[in-house]
């Protein structure tokens, strides 16, 4: 087998290595763009409620609640013990609760779609390890096989040297023993094709 031959034919072997995977998801841009309006309005809701602003502010409106009713500065509209007002911060509540759950849902939702894709990328990272560790295999078998090559060309050349040192000892024994008056017939040395 030629050498050309060999090389296409490790070409060849090489090219069934690549693969190609689908590329990886911008989770968050995904996600942005399934929100509907109401989503969209409950998670600003769900960011105001969980901020310093919105407690400070809830605050400020019990006290001022608390002390226009208590101090008679106006008409009352709710004397002690403020069940108004008890009213107004338990509707509060139920709708705040509400906003704040409909946003742990699309948590849980973005929570699912992270987990799936994470699941797909060590899917493909071990498609990808299977396929660099496949490549590897293969190129240690390339290796072994240019090895054995390299190792059989040693021993050819080793016998090779070997029988022209035989040969040549033989020449110079007859040379030595007796001087013929004419040019000597060299020996045929015969190699054998790699």
């Amino acid at each position: 087998m030629s050498i050309a031959r060999e090389i296409e034919d490790i070409a060849r072997d090489l090219i069934k290595h690549q693969h190609d995977h689908p590329p990886v998801r911008d989770l968050n841009r995904d996600v942005e763009r399934r929100l509907t309006f109401a989503d969209r309005v409950a998670a600003d809701f769900s960011r105001l409620i969980g901020s310093w602003v919105f407690v400070l502010v809830q605050v400020g409106i019990m006290v001022v609640w608390i002390g226009l009713n208590a101090l008679n500065l106006i008409r009352p509209w709710d004397r002690y013990p403020f069940l108004f007002l008890n009213l107004v911060l338990t509707l509060e509540a139920a709708v705040w609760v509400s906003v704040v759950l409909m946003s742990l849902n699309r948590m849980a939702d973005r929570d699912r779609l992270r987990a799936q894709q994470e699941y797909e990328l060590n899917v493909k990272a071990e498609e990808e390890l299977k396929a660099l560790m496949n490549h590897l295999m293969h190129q240690d078998e390339i290796l072994l096989q240019i090895v054995n090559r390299l190792d059989r060309g040693d021993r050819e050349m080793k016998r090779l040297a070997r029988r022209l040192e035989e040969v040549l000892e033989a020449n110079k024994q007859p040379a030595a023993a007796a001087q013929p008056a004419g040019p000597e017939p060299r020996p045929q040395v015969s190699v054998p094709a790699p």
